[in-house]
């Protein structure tokens, strides 16, 4: 199933990039006016990224990259998808920036050095492997110790519910627990990615797998999109009812931290 998923999703992420859509987007000039208040919206960054080791993990697509090399980090983007790659690769090339670019899935990192980054940087892809406990593994083996792991999920009762409502709102239409990739989802739909092989994460993995793991989670927020009023069916309407992500702060443990940590706080 593994390898299945990878080569399927490769394909998909490079046809989704050469029809530009969403999330295949670079960054637009605006945001490199100042590039740390994109990339770091909740502000836990610390400020500074100069002179930093980042990794951007599953991050192609000419945005997290570039912004992260403009704010002066030394970066390193790794993403299943060569025409993701080749977005970054553009962009760097136009704004002169220098990025280190590898074409590889989030599950196996050998190619990486051990204890090697200060920060990795993985917006929302997990859902795109059927383990995600093998993606920890392999963040918490190229993290060097009290280094950061910010990772944005898709929450699981997000991909269990119907994707449109009905007379009786969105219904919880799959099970929580499975280990099969979900059904094609309708094209346009924002919640999912049309053509995409996703899977459902149960949150003892999503959150007990990252202390597992060897890190210590410090935050936990939901990104807002909801919008009451919006129509029905919307991206912003269902985020009403249903929160599409959660992103977390984490950090590597030390040899001297406890391996049973675990401190959360909800926004």
């Amino acid at each position: 199933m593994k390898h299945q998923a990878r080569q399927h999703n490769r394909r998909a992420w490079d046809d989704r990039a050469r029809q530009r859509k969403p999330h295949t987007r670079p960054a637009r000039d605006t945001d490199f006016q100042n590039p740390l208040a994109v990339i770091d919206s909740c502000g836990w960054l610390g400020g500074n990224v100069a002179g930093k080791r980042v990794l951007c993990l599953a991050a192609g697509g000419g945005k997290h990259g570039p912004l992260f090399a403009a704010a002066g980090a030394i970066v390193t983007v790794v993403d299943i998808s060569p025409e993701m790659l080749a977005l970054d690769r553009e962009i760097a090339r136009k704004r002169g920036l220098q990025l280190s670019l590898i074409e590889a899935s989030m599950h196996d990192l050998s190619v990486l050095p051990a204890a090697n980054f200060e920060a990795v940087i993985q917006p929302v892809s997990s859902c795109y492997v059927p383990d995600i406990l093998a993606v920890y593994r392999e963040v918490a083996r190229v993290t060097a110790p009290g280094g950061l792991y910010i990772s944005q999920h898709k929450q699981p009762a997000s991909l269990q519910a119907s994707a449109l409502p009905t007379s009786g709102g969105y219904l919880v239409a799959r099970p929580y627990y499975t280990t099969a990739p979900l059904p094609p989802e309708i094209d346009g739909l924002e919640h999912r990615e049309a053509g995409a092989a996703e899977f459902i994460h149960r949150w003892e993995d999503l959150l007990g797998g990252l202390c597992r793991s060897g890190f210590v989670i410090e935050d936990l927020v939901e990104p807002r999109h909801a919008d009451s009023g919006a129509a029905l069916g919307t991206f912003k309407h269902r985020s009403h009812y249903l929160p599409p992500y959660v992103t977390i702060k984490a950090r590597r443990r030390t040899s001297s931290q406890p391996t049973n940590s675990l401190w959360i706080r909800m926004i």
